[in-house]
């Protein structure tokens, strides 16, 4: 299984900003689309956004939800991608989650067979 290490989260105040960090090995990161997904407590694990790979359009896929406040990237020297998070809400409060993705667009976060710890974000109004 490839590992997935997320870090980053914590406790913010709404409209203040945070960047995620996730970390991995063991494949070939530049050939793989990334992703970040999200789960609030009692509710499914949600898409919020996706990066393609590099040395194609490096597209970029986000949840409505979060367009325009959060950007997600990706370093493949490093192996890491990224998510951005500005003029956060307490809505955005959940625990999150990369994932290297079947493809871009694929929203979906049925199937994978494995998943890291996630990081916690706790937003309060």
């Amino acid at each position: 299984q490839v590992p997935l290490v997320e870090s980053g989260g914590g406790s913010v105040q709404a409209g203040e900003s945070l960047k995620l960090s996730c970390t991995t090995s063991g494949f070939l990161f530049s050939d793989f689309a990334m992703g970040w997904f999200r789960q609030a407590p009692g509710k499914e694990r949600e898409f919020v956004a996706g990066v393609g790979v590099s040395w194609a359009d490096n597209t970029t896929y986000y949840a409505d939800l979060v367009k325009g406040r959060f950007t997600i990237s990706r370093d493949d020297g490093k192996s890491t991608a990224y998510l951005k998070m500005s003029n956060l809400i307490p809505e955005d409060t959940a625990a999150y989650y990369c994932q290297v993705l079947r493809s871009v667009n694929d929203q979906s976060a049925s199937g994978y067979p494995y998943w890291g710890q996630g990081t916690q974000v706790t937003v309060s109004s």
